[in-house]
């Protein structure tokens, strides 16, 4: 998946493997992390399946770097993933936040609400920053020739901030509920 990702991004222009990186972590990093080493990894192979080129470009002062473009066989591999019917829409219910809810129980109340109120503020600081996806949206979306693209930007941004804002509900509910407990006792 990261592979179609790194397509993704040189499909909107040439760039260095910094650069990538750069733009990663301002969009896709919200819903798929990937580690620097493991960019630098994927770019090989792209490059080894004739996916991508890169082209060495000389920098006084500093070490030369590499600046990818997305070859038509990339392009056509990307639109092939893209166009591919299976998706799989199965919910992915793994959460270790769940897990351990599930088994609260074995703590006292005071621990339980101090993990609830912990998920929440992480929760609210990932919509903050969440929030400033907007700015970014706009930002790139003056570097591309097809400006409909950030319509797409902007739902996956959307789904974050509902996704945030659903955990920050959840929690309150659970902490309202805890705290309900714990003036019976």
């Amino acid at each position: 998946m990261l592979k179609h990702g790194i397509l993704g991004i040189l499909n909107y222009g040439d760039m260095s493997g910094y650069e990538i990186r750069e733009v990663f972590n301002d969009s896709l990093n919200y819903f798929w992390t990937a580690h620097t080493s493991q960019i630098y990894r994927e770019l090989d192979v792209l490059e080894k399946n004739g996916w991508i080129k890169k082209q060495e470009v000389e920098q006084d002062g500093r070490p030369n770097k590499n600046i990818c473009s997305i070859t038509d066989d990339g392009h056509e591999e990307l639109v092939r993933w893209l166009s591919e019917p299976d998706v799989d829409i199965e919910m992915d219910m793994r959460s270790p936040i769940l897990m351990k809810t599930f088994f609260m129980g074995e703590l006292p109340i005071s621990n339980s609400l101090e993990f609830f109120r912990q998920i929440n503020e992480e929760f609210r600081e990932t919509l903050d920053d969440l929030q400033k996806t907007d700015g970014a949206i706009r930002f790139y979306q003056d570097m591309v020739p097809d400006k409909k693209v950030a319509l797409f930007w902007q739902m996956t941004s959307d789904f974050g901030k509902k996704y945030a804002q659903l955990y920050i509900d959840w929690t309150e509910r659970c902490i309202h509920l805890l705290e309900s407990v714990e003036e019976r006792e």
